[in-house]
């Protein structure tokens, strides 16, 4: 018995000695929820300003070029000169145009010689047709006469009926050659009375640009650039002899954005700065709508009417338009912050309330416009959303769809 037991001890000790009790593991804490910040979707009228170039342009300009090719024998203007309605601004000489007027008008008197001789000659054969036609009648009357007078046997020789017979045939034929002889130079009358009216036609084309020698203002303005001087060859085409103006009135062209396009208003007066005049503000109302976008720009000229009776701007100059923009009906604004940008997507997250929990949902938007709304940045929005929504405060991708959270209200959206 006491082998068995010394044996029992030395197995005990070779098997690592007194036996461990295993150790128990205690049960993982539940996952808490998180805490989220929230805000609320507002609805605001968009009300903000933007600041955006235009170009100043003369409300009328024209470039004063020669009508015909001539010399310049005076200029009476100079850049800078202020000019009327009709005022003479440039004489021309042009030779050739002497020459062809001059021409025209003799062709005009040689024709009138013509048809003086022919309306004479006309008056000649007129009388000798009346005496013929005379002559023919009293042939006729004598012819009647003696055959009257042969149906008495002996009374009158045949032989003098047949020579009355033979004169009436004369007499008509001549009165007949005269009348025919007439019409035709009747005619040639009426052909060279034509030909004077076209000669006539001519030479006054020949006066009437004799006139174009004689430049003058078409309208109120000022000459802006010239490039021609006395003795100078002008033509009408090439550089312009002149410049004129109108700056007293004013087309201010805005290019203004697609997205601000709607807010176009006819009659709205807008102000407008200029480097030229640092602290100074002008006016102009908005007169003409192109209704066109530009392919390339994606903007539509707008243009204003701008006052300028006082002569201080000048076109060329470049403003900046304080241009408010405007939406059809209120829009609906979160804080920057709570928008969620991804390579993938830019979105939202809302937080809805699902019976006594409150589960997140992304939600797809796009950007709009900003606006500061009394001291708070705002961002319009536009997707699936209502105002009064409840969205995050903070949009990340970290917090993901469909996650339980609890809602904390933010600083009302501060």
């Amino acid at each position: 018995m006491k082998k068995f037991l010394i044996c029992f001890g030395l197995f005990f000790a070779a098997c690592g000695g007194t036996p461990k009790t295993q150790p128990q593991t205690s049960p993982s804490p539940a996952p808490q929820t998180p805490t989220v910040n929230v805000v609320t979707v507002e609805s605001h009228e968009l009300n903000r300003q933007l600041r955006l170039p235009g170009e100043l342009l003369p409300f009328e300009d024209v470039a004063i070029y020669a009508r015909v090719q001539s010399f310049v024998e005076q200029i009476t203007v100079d850049r800078g000169s202020v000019v009327k309605r009709g005022q003479l601004l440039a004489r021309l000489k042009a030779p050739e145009l002497d020459a062809q007027r001059s021409e025209a008008e003799a062709r005009v008197s040689s024709i009138q010689s013509q048809k003086v001789e022919a309306q004479a000659r006309v008056a000649s054969i007129r009388a000798q047709r009346i005496e013929a036609e005379a002559k023919l009648a009293a042939e006729e009357a004598t012819f009647k006469r003696l055959k009257a007078a042969s149906a008495t046997p002996g009374v009158v020789a045949g032989n003098d009926v047949e020579i009355a017979e033979r004169a009436v045939e004369a007499a008509h034929a001549r009165a007949q050659a005269l009348n025919e002889t007439e019409r035709a130079a009747q005619a040639q009358v009426k052909t060279l009375d034509e030909n004077e009216r076209a000669l006539r036609e001519a030479a006054r084309s020949a006066s009437n640009i004799e006139s174009y020698l004689r430049i003058t203002a078409p309208f109120d303005g000022i000459i802006t650039e010239r490039n021609a001087h006395p003795g100078s060859l002008a033509s009408p085409s090439g550089t312009p002899m002149l410049r004129l103006q109108q700056v007293s009135r004013l087309r201010l062209v805005v290019a203004v954005p697609e997205t601000e396009a709607a807010g176009v208003v006819a009659g709205a007066k807008l102000n407008f700065t200029l480097p030229a005049f640092p602290g100074e503000s002008f006016s102009g109302t908005i007169s003409r709508n192109s209704r066109s976008l530009d392919a390339k720009t994606r903007t539509m000229p707008i243009e204003l009417d701008v006052a300028n009776t006082s002569g201080k701007l000048a076109p060329g100059m470049f403003p900046e338009v304080q241009w408010p923009t405007r939406r059809s009906q209120p829009s609906l604004f979160v804080p920057p912050a709570a928008i969620a940008i991804t390579t993938e997507r830019s979105f939202v997250i809302r937080i809805r309330a699902n019976g006594f929990e409150n589960v997140t949902e992304w939600v797809d938007v796009k950007r709009g416009a900003s606006m500061n709304q009394k001291g708070v940045d705002l961002v319009e929005v536009f997707g699936d959303l209502a105002a009064g929504d409840t969205i995050a405060a903070r949009g990340t991708d970290e917090l993901r769809a469909t996650t339980k959270v609890a809602v904390k209200q933010a600083n009302a959206n501060r």
